[in-house]
């Protein structure tokens, strides 16, 4: 296999993976002789003679299967951010693959007997705060996933693991070819009617990439579709396009996700059975910073009411402007964000095409970059020289304050048919040193509407938000300062994962920083003051909509894992039913409906965790105080702070101990409120 790139030692610079000399019938071989090497050293450490010691077993562990990882980071990356169909067949025969092999290790009695022993032993090995904590971890891990089980419970874990990667690999196929396989194209003028040239010009560069020249469409990438709702006066192409967008995975055809999505709960709830909990939710939330369903529906509940109560307020608002307007119609979820915009523009005189010239991708980016710069002393090099996985790949020599090398950045930008939708960080090496030093290769990807013909691309200040949240991701895995990689960077409790991110995203609302990199594409002109403030003062504009979008995708999450009986469940009646009860407003949907809800369908990540934005937001909106407090959004001991016990501690600390030794005490929900423009239930 010497021939196999993914299996030779890389002579690339910083180890970014050889792209250029890999297809993916390199990818199943890899894959075997990896998974068989992987097997080969949980052998080895399992059955050693000698007793177990923190370095002959976990320390041993932390080092094993570096070429599986290798192959499997660079498979996953691919198939998210830039697939085909050979590599989704690879995906649909690897993924029960991985989760066996997984399983096999977890389930091994002899590396659990040695793991317990020294869980049992712990206080007397001497170890330091940083390696209690990856035995705490190792001994959890193996527990969840059924090692101290009886035999006949641990066969059957072993077969529910698989059944369920296949399952999430599916899912988030079935989602992707119905994207890929949906558009709709802008013929007449009457098509493009209130359209600004912006979507236009977006819109005529996805019809080229669909080999449809001289037209323009509009896919089921949020960057055209969100836009086209909001601008389009034809509302019945709104109509049919809102229809499509949330009808992703309930086609009724090949793609429909309802079976997938009843096996999933059955076998997530079986899972759960045989480790004693109650339900899935029970499960899943034991290992996280709420604990418990009810600390997660009370934060929700606590949100869902005062945002409702908004919500309502802002349709009273749209449907007063329609009739004001002549339009005799109800106002339905394809036509909020229509009239949304221009209840925008009337209280605020500010609208998104008058916003959006100043928000290029380029400058944000670099708001970004001198954001973590003027926090952390990072600066950004781009290096051109580098292999990448498709063109418009980006990426960035790191360098620390004393200019030494800290990672490497890449930034995907741009929507395309081989990429899923939506947007996320992920890593093709993670920073540890137990096995020498790793320096982290960090990926932000997106899916922004490319600009036509060479034109600057324009953002939404949503799109803005997105780049900083994501780069909030990104500095996690980037700044992270550990030993052992099973705590690196955004190896951290769930419902705390997304403070680093969150929290970024407030310094892209600041003046400091708007006045400096919102500059207009054409002129070269900085944001006017007045527009500047205008966009400050619509801060909370929206705020019950996007409350409740979310905050109902959060809840019908809790409850579809809270569910112990499954028989005659369809999940289509189940949605419409939590809805109905916790009093969804008809105009509104959630931001993703079960069928396409990715986060927790393909793959279990945000199962029963989806709620974890707000408890995450409760902290950020929280912590941003601190540097309002120090009367310097980059006060340089709050930064340390915040660089020390949040960005660089990955999973070292416990969340609760690392926020408040970063605030000095608990976070408290009214910042949340506030910064929402909510009222207290």
């Amino acid at each position: 296999m010497s021939h196999n790139p993914l299996l030779a030692d890389w002579s690339t610079p910083f180890d970014l993976p050889p792209f250029d000399a890999i297809t993916p019938d390199h990818f199943l071989p890899a894959f075997e002789a990896a998974m068989a090497e992987g097997k080969a050293e949980i052998n080895a450490i399992a059955g050693q003679d000698s007793d177990p010691t923190f370095q002959n077993t976990i320390e041993a562990l932390e080092k094993s299967g570096k070429t599986l990882s290798k192959v499997a980071r660079t498979f996953f990356n691919l198939t998210g951010a830039h697939t085909n169909p050979d590599l989704q067949k690879i995906e649909r025969e690897v993924a029960p693959k991985l989760a066996k092999h997984s399983s096999d290790m977890l389930l091994n009695a002899d590396l659990f007997r040695r793991i317990d022993t020294l869980w049992r032993n712990r206080n007397e090995l001497e170890l330091d705060p940083e390696q209690s904590k990856v035995l705490e971890r190792y001994h959890i891990i193996f527990q969840r996933a059924g090692a101290g089980l009886d035999d006949n419970a641990k066969t059957r874990m072993a077969e529910i693991s698989p059944q369920l990667a296949s399952l999430g690999t599916a899912f988030a196929q079935n989602i992707l070819k119905d994207e890929a396989d949906y558009h709709l194209v802008l013929e007449t003028e009457e098509d493009k009617a209130g359209l600004p040239g912006f979507l236009l010009e977006a819109a005529a560069s996805a019809a080229r990439e669909r080999g449809l020249d001289g037209k323009h469409v509009i896919t089921l990438s949020r960057s055209l579709i969100e836009p086209f709702l909001q601008f389009s006066a034809n509302r019945s192409l709104r109509e049919e396009a809102f229809a499509a967008w949330i009808a992703r995975g309930e086609t009724g055809g090949e793609t429909d996700n309802a079976d997938i999505i009843t096996k999933t709960l059955k076998l997530r709830q079986e899972k759960a059975r045989l480790l004693g909990f109650e339900s899935f939710a029970h499960f899943k939330l034991d290992d996280t910073m709420a604990k418990n369903p009810e600390a997660v529906r009370n934060l929700l509940i606590n949100v869902w009411t005062p945002g409702v109560a908004r919500a309502l307020e802002e349709a009273a608002d749209l449907q007063d402007l329609a009739v004001r307007l002549g339009d005799n119609i109800e106002i339905a979820p394809w036509d909020w964000r229509y009239y949304s915009e221009k209840v925008r523009k009337e209280k605020y005189d500010l609208d998104e095409t008058e916003l959006k010239p100043y928000l290029q991708l380029d400058n944000i980016i670099r708001a970004a970059f001198d954001t973590a710069t003027k926090l952390f002393g990072l600066t950004f090099e781009q290096r051109t020289n580098l292999p990448v996985y498709h063109p418009d790949v980006r990426v960035y020599e790191v360098l620390g304050p004393d200019g030494r090398h800290v990672g490497l950045f890449m930034g995907d930008y741009f929507a395309r048919p081989s990429k899923r939708s939506g947007a996320w960080m992920s890593g093709f090496q993670s920073q540890s040193r137990v096995d020498g030093v790793k320096p982290p290769i960090i990926v932000n990807v997106m899916n922004f509407a490319k600009g036509a013909d060479g034109a600057p691309s324009l953002l939404t200040f949503d799109d803005a938000r997105t780049l900083f949240h994501e780069f909030g991701h990104a500095l996690h895995g980037l700044l992270s300062d550990v030993t052992y990689p099973i705590l690196s960077g955004t190896s951290v409790s769930r419902d705390f994962v997304e403070l680093p991110s969150q929290l970024y995203e407030h310094w892209l609302r600041r003046p400091e920083v708007l006045s400096r990199y919102a500059v207009h594409y054409k002129t070269g002109d900085p944001m006017p003051k007045e527009l500047l403030d205008k966009v400050l003062a619509a801060d909370t504009f929206n705020q019950g909509f996007a409350t409740v979008e979310y905050t109902a995708s959060a809840l019908v999450d809790l409850e579809l894992h809270l569910l112990t009986d499954l028989e005659d469940f369809d999940p289509a009646r189940f949605e419409k039913d939590v809805l109905a009860k916790i009093g969804m407003p008809g105009m509104i949907t959630m931001r993703h409906r079960v069928p396409h809800f990715a986060h927790i369908f393909a793959g279990d990540g945000y199962s029963s965790g989806y709620y974890s934005y707000m408890w995450s937001e409760v902290m950020d909106a929280d912590a941003f105080g601190a540097f309002e407090e120090a009367g310097d959004i980059f006060d340089k001991a709050t930064a340390q702070r915040l660089h020390d016990h949040i960005y660089s501690a990955g999973g070292k600390p416990d969340p609760d101990a690392a926020y408040e030794a970063f605030r000095g005490r608990a976070p408290r929900i009214e910042a949340l409120l506030e910064r929402r423009g909510l009222k207290a239930a």
